[in-house]
Order: structure tokens, then sequence, then C-alpha cells
């Protein structure tokens, strides 16, 4: 069982520390069929006030390096110093072997302990030009919702922890475990690190926006080629007016939008059959296997067989065939 250590310390946000504690703290969903999930635990040096809630960890600061991830929530007051018994506590547990995410303005803590140095970060878009002031060693993107070096993470504000945090399920167990668990918490199953931080509306709201039934039933159709006209047809609108609304509600264009549900779906063929590629370049509207390998290359960072390889390790359970 993975341990999922969530760092304790007065002045945190209660918020990211609810968004570790859905995704972490509670069971998987029914039916996933995963054979082992996370323990989560609570690390602090004492009894902590987070706003009107008060917290007993489970474990002191100086158990962190024992996890296999520690969380890092949210800082409330980036101009005071994070304590140098956390930031210790976290340096020493990345040097451990510890993945090691923050959330939201956790990232200062993250850069008070060095592990931000020489790498590319995000925090809340409020704070990112302070952050980036105060740690000229960091390369600050204001622009994302999270950014994985690996070992070290970190996220934007808010529902932003919440895309960083099923990232890691996904890493951990799949896209099919990730979209249960996103199922669950009425959230979009996916929103890529590289999407804005702040559009106009994240996701629709209602169900006579735009493009409230567009997107479902292009996500059905992602093994025919569709292009911009196709949508814009099947909107209702012009290809100008849908590429206004693209942006506003998701952060990107039509086309690219498209692009990652494609890449989604083939993750999830890869994971969970026993398709060929050219079967899934089929089935996810690629075309052919060369064109599929390709984008997923670029967009995932490994090959689609790596990406086999690494997930259908573990072994499938009969409800997740198709």
């Amino acid at each position: 069982m993975t341990t999922v250590a969530l760092a304790l310390t007065p002045g945190m946000l209660h918020f990211e520390l609810s968004v570790a504690y859905e995704v972490f703290g509670t069971p998987p969903p029914d039916g996933v069929g995963v054979r082992s999930w996370y323990d989560f635990v609570l690390c602090g040096s004492g009894p902590v006030r987070v706003g009107r809630f008060r917290l007993e960890p489970d474990r002191g600061l100086d158990q962190l390096p024992r996890a296999d991830t520690v969380v890092v929530p949210g800082w409330a007051d980036v101009d005071e110093e994070p304590p140098t018994e956390l930031v210790d506590a976290v340096r020493a547990a990345h040097a451990a072997g510890a993945r090691v995410a923050s959330l939201c303005t956790g990232a200062f803590v993250l850069a008070a302990a060095g592990l931000l140095d020489g790498k590319r970060a995000t925090t809340h878009w409020a704070h990112t030009a302070v952050l980036a002031e105060r740690h000229p060693g960091t390369e600050v993107d204001p622009d994302v919702l999270y950014v994985d070096n690996g070992s070290v993470l970190t996220s934007a504000g808010k529902a932003a922890a919440l895309d960083l945090c099923l990232h890691l399920v996904r890493l951990d167990h799949g896209s099919s475990v990730a979209n249960a668990v996103a199922r669950r918490l009425v959230v979009p199953p996916h929103r890529s690190g590289g999407q804005a931080q702040f559009v106009a509306t994240p996701v629709p709201e209602r169900d006579d926006h735009p493009l409230g039934a567009l997107l479902p039933w292009a996500v059905r159709r992602l093994d025919q080629p569709l292009t911009v006209e196709d949508l814009a047809r099947q909107a209702g609108m012009s290809s100008r007016h849908l590429t206004r609304h693209f942006k506003a509600a998701t952060g990107t264009t039509p086309l690219q939008w498209l692009l990652i549900q494609r890449i989604r779906r083939a993750q999830e063929l890869l994971e969970n059959t026993d398709r060929g590629i050219d079967a899934i370049a089929a089935a996810t509207g690629m075309g052919t296997a060369t064109t599929l390998r390709r984008h997923f290359n670029r967009t995932v960072g490994v090959p689609p067989d790596a990406y086999r390889r690494t997930f259908r390790s573990r072994p499938a359970q009969p409800s997740e065939l198709s």
C-alpha cells in the first residue's frame, strides 16, 4: 500500500487539505478493481488549527521521509516564511526518495526547501510573481494548472489542486481509476496540466451552455475525422464563434481539445484492452499508428508501447477489459 503523507502546520489552507483527503484518504470507488489503495496519514508537530477546524496529526513531521508521496497544502500567508521544521522535513522526505507535491501556495514551502531550484513550477496566479522574485532559480509558469517534474510536482490554486491529485492517481493506478474518482467527485476526469489557470468558464455550468451538448457529442465520435467546421455545424454557429466559446470554456482551441480527448481515449485502450496500435489509432480517429505514436509521444512523453508496458504491468481486472 502506497503511503501518502499530508504535511500539517499552522497557517495552511483548509480547501487544499480537504482536496487531498477526498482523493487519497477515502476508499476507491466501488468496482474499479484496484488491489491496494493509499495509506493516508497526517504528519505534524502537534494539533493544528486550520480556519475553524482543529486537526490531530497521526505522526510527527519527522515521519515524512517514510512516506512514498508527500503532499504540502496551500500556505495562507506567502509573506511569512514557512516553519523551518516543515521545510527541513519536506527536504528530508525528498532526499529519502519521496515524491513531493505542493498544492496552491504550498510551492513556497518546496521552494524554501530548495526542491524547485532549476525547475519549472507554478502556484496560484495571484502569487506567481512573488514566487519568481523570491526564488529566481525557479522557472515560474503563471499560466498552467500544474507542473510535473517527476519527483517534484506543483499545482496552481484551488480547483487545480484537485487536477494535480487526480493526475497522481492516474500515474499510480491508470486513467480508468482516476476517471472513476473524478466521477465520484463530480468533476471533469481530466484537465491537462498545460491548460490555462484562468478561463472565464472552466467547464460548462448550464445545460444551455453553447458547448454543453457539443462536447459529449464529440467524445462519442472520436473515431471519426472531426474538423472545426463539423463541430461548428453541430453547434449551430460559425467556426469563429465556436473557437471563441472553446477558448472561454476550456482555455484551448477546438482541435487541441479534440487531440487531448483522442490521447486520453488511447491511454484507456492501451491500459484496459489488448488491441493493437493500428486498431487504437482507428478507434481514436488518429488514422494510422504512425500518427498516433507521434502525437502520443509528444503529449504524454513516452511511446504508446512503453505506456502500455508500464500500466499493464498491473494485471487487468476482468471488469477493465473490453
